[in-house]
């Protein structure tokens, strides 16, 4: 049994156990480490499947959440599954997590069933005034398997709807962000059908998120996501946004990678640390 988050540890001792040789590779990752080391004093690895960039991301805004995000908190916002669906037929396809084959009506009540969990979870946990408290009922939930791979569905199908709303905005001569040009430019997610056949249906089963789909998961939250990518130390991409002009009144969480296929969560800042 595998722990989705691990618990905390010392930025800079981490770095040097995983980081020990003295090649190039070595000596760039250990000063990345030290960059973010000036800013946050642990690090916790986060579970290594295709579910990482969601369980990082998401593990990061509960466990600062202090209010329901304004679109969790819409009407409209567990009518998504039935409302697309009756637009869009072939959303009949979409791979339930394990369920391979699920019935159109089932699909849309499994859907609403992870969209309610997430609403709820989020609830919750924003509601929790102790910062002690509040880790553990992220450690709690984060533990969790099968809640913990509903909220993952949910955060997929936020996408997928995201990604209908920018492509639909696109073709209508509204303004939409650069990077869903990039999204839609790809041969594969031409339309946000192949996206959900070649993509979003395999987050999590055989791939990772790529970088263009890190935008449509942050524009799905309405967060900013700040990636320290390390192996990108000393150039302009080391401290990644996405989006990279983000809306002001969007929260931040901040994540590290080595690759841009692995997450962990940097944790502590040094300013609480001081105080």
């Amino acid at each position: 049994y595998k722990l989705s988050v691990s618990p905390e540890m010392d930025i800079m001792e981490y770095c040097r156990k995983e980081w020990r040789g003295n090649t190039p590779v070595a000596k760039r990752m250990r000063k990345g480490y030290e960059a973010v080391a000036q800013k946050f004093a642990s690090i916790r690895r986060i579970r290594g499947d295709n579910y990482c960039a969601f369980r990082a991301t998401l593990f990061q805004a509960l466990s600062q959440a202090t209010q329901l995000p304004s679109w969790l908190q819409s009407e409209e916002f567990t009518m998504l599954p039935e409302n697309l669906l009756s637009r869009y037929d072939w959303i009949q396809q979409w791979q339930l997590k394990q369920k391979p084959g699920t019935k159109m009506g089932e699909i849309s009540d499994e859907i609403k069933e992870y969209l309610v969990l997430l609403r709820k979870k989020w609830k919750n946990i924003s509601e929790i005034k102790g910062p002690t408290e509040k880790q553990d009922a992220c450690d709690k939930l984060f533990k969790n398997e099968e809640e913990e791979y509903s909220l993952y569905e949910a955060l997929k199908f936020l996408m997928l709807s995201t990604a209908i709303r920018l492509y639909n905005d696109g073709r209508n001569g509204r303004r939409v962000p650069v990077f869903s040009w990039l999204l839609f430019a790809r041969d594969t997610s031409s339309n946000p059908y192949q996206l959900m056949h070649n993509h979003l249906n395999h987050i999590g089963h055989s791939i990772g998120l790529e970088q263009v789909e890190m935008f449509l998961l942050a524009y799905a939250l309405q967060y900013t996501i700040q990636v320290y990518r390390l192996y990108k130390y000393n150039t302009d991409e080391f401290i990644t946004l996405y989006p990279n002009d983000p809306e002001e009144d969007w929260p931040l969480v901040t994540l590290i990678t080595e690759d841009d296929r692995h997450y962990n969560i940097p944790v502590r800042m040094c300013q609480e640390t001081m105080l």
